[in-house]
């Protein structure tokens, strides 16, 4: 686990902040302090990306700190390699997360392999960003949820925040982190706001460690990234079911926090896994097969999923029924309680 601590005072007054100004500050605060750190990608610099993340960073670094590069994800994550191998800290964008599958080559090939490759002696402290997810009406190459893709690959730590906080704090520990991470971005909550300041004290980071967002005692909602506000809601209307849900917020997915998810499924006996990428396949199947082998005497009823349906993303006016909402998860509580009861 990496993870890097703040001590700059606290700002005097604190201004709602979105995910997307936190990621700028973040990789705006590490260049700083940094001269190694580089950011690149398709117009990342000039335009300041196409979500305005890297807003800003060309002009006060420079282009050649923060650069445009051709439209060929492969050559982008190939100069990232080489700028490791030489010493040099990359921060990747890849535009759009179905843009990243031409760079695979390079992510697998090299990227993951390459502190293994080398007995550890060359770590390749790339960040590879990549917005992803639905909810923004995005039409096809716009909307995939690849994240199981990456967690298949060994030698990738793979992680996605849900809130401004995680935002900087997860992006500013994936950049110090020597190995290669790739921070998966919800582009669905880049314009969510919260009362936040990169200038108050507090721990960044870390990598592998899930969060409890709401404690409970009648069962666990696992997710992570654009799926955490659904279940935050789903918790909500439940409790004019009378059900008291536990909303775990992954973080990290690789590595994995057996110990958090695992505390969370003891104390409830029942856990339902909610992601946006389709079931089978998915990394539902993977944490529900953790949670089975490390907490099967604590369950009461099987650990169901809540996903993507097992499709291609389809267009934008379908994205509301592919995506997993309050109903769904609703439904898959109440089916928890049935098999409990039966």
């Amino acid at each position: 686990m990496t993870s890097v601590t703040t001590t700059t005072a606290p700002a005097a007054a604190v201004k709602p902040a979105t995910m997307a100004q936190a990621l700028q500050r973040a990789m705006r605060d590490a260049m700083a302090e940094d001269p190694t750190v580089h950011v690149l990608g398709e117009d990342v610099g000039t335009l300041g990306g196409v979500f305005r993340v890297t807003d800003g960073l060309a002009r006060e670094f420079g282009d050649d700190r923060c650069t445009d590069t051709p439209l060929a994800e492969a050559g982008i994550l190939g100069t990232a390699v080489g700028m490791a191998m030489y010493g040099l800290r990359p921060v990747v964008e890849m535009q759009f997360d179905a843009f990243a599958y031409p760079a695979f080559e390079q992510l697998i090939s090299h990227v993951s392999r390459m502190r293994n490759r080398t007995r550890g002696a060359l770590p390749l402290p790339i960040t590879v960003r990549v917005p992803y997810g639905g909810g923004i009406g995005g039409v096809e190459h716009h909307s995939d949820s690849s994240e199981a893709y990456y967690l298949a690959t060994p030698g990738l730590h793979v992680v996605t925040p849900a809130t401004v906080e995680d935002a900087y704090g997860l992006l500013r520990a994936a950049i110090a982190s020597d190995d290669p991470v790739v921070f998966l971005e919800p582009k669905r909550l880049y314009w969510s706001k919260a009362a936040w300041s990169p200038d108050t004290p507090a721990a960044v980071g870390p990598i592998g460690r899930a969060a409890v967002r709401r404690p409970g005692r009648s069962a666990s909602l696992i997710t992570y990234g654009p799926s955490v506000p659904v279940c935050l809601e789903a918790a909500e209307a439940a409790v004019a079911e009378g059900w008291d849900l536990e909303v775990v917020d992954l973080r990290s997915l690789v590595p994995f926090d057996d110990e958090t998810v695992c505390a969370s499924v003891r104390r409830t006996g029942r856990a339902v896994v909610v992601h946006e990428s389709s079931g089978f396949g998915g990394p539902g199947g993977e944490i529900a097969a953790r949670v089975t082998e490390r907490c099967f005497h604590h369950l009461e009823a099987p650990v169901l999923r809540v996903a993507g349906f097992d499709i291609p993303y389809p267009p934008p006016m379908l994205e509301r029924h592919h995506l997993p909402g309050v109903d769904r998860v609703l439904d898959a509580v109440a089916r928890l309680q049935w098999e409990a009861e039966s």
